[in-house]
């Protein structure tokens, strides 16, 4: 499942979020446990169990002698926290996670691929501008990047 959509929501007073129905009822996120961590550009990254295995999965695989992965191994996993959902379909945001991302009481919950991101609304309306003018740019990028990915699946097949 790939989640994707742009969905505005409320924290509330105890930093809960609802997660749409859409998002929660997909066999990834079927048993409602969640991890919330720090994401990148001042957001949080919300990852179903099943996506966040993969992640450290993939992580694990990393030579730990190199700098960049220690210290992101230890930044990011000292700071996730593991979350379910409520009854009510919401996940309770840590509070210094909250904090660390500067949630107000508008945020955003974005679908990106195999996890959910959680942003400030204003500070996503920023971004997204800023970004949007560069897109054919941007969109570019990240093929020309992949496409040594797709040459070797060719070589594969």
């Amino acid at each position: 499942m790939f989640y994707t959509g742009t969905f505005q929501r409320v924290l509330d007073e105890k930093l809960r979020i609802a997660i749409p129905k859409r998002l929660r009822n997909t066999e990834s996120a079927s048993n409602g446990v969640f991890y919330i961590a720090p994401g990148t550009d001042g957001s949080l990254f919300i990852y179903p169990e099943e996506a966040f295995a993969r992640l450290s999965r993939r992580l694990a695989s990393a030579p730990p002698t190199q700098q960049d992965v220690r210290a992101f191994s230890r930044l990011f996993y000292a700071q996730a926290e593991l979350a379910e959902l409520d009854r009510q379909g919401r996940l309770r945001v840590p509070p210094r996670l909250a904090e660390m991302a500067r949630l107000g009481k508008d945020v955003v919950l974005l679908g990106v691929q195999d996890h959910f991101e959680l942003w400030d609304r204003q500070r996503w309306e920023t971004y997204r501008e800023k970004q949007a003018e560069h897109y054919d740019t941007i969109a570019e990028a990240a093929f020309d990047h992949s496409q040594p990915a797709i040459e070797d699946l060719r070589k594969t097949e």
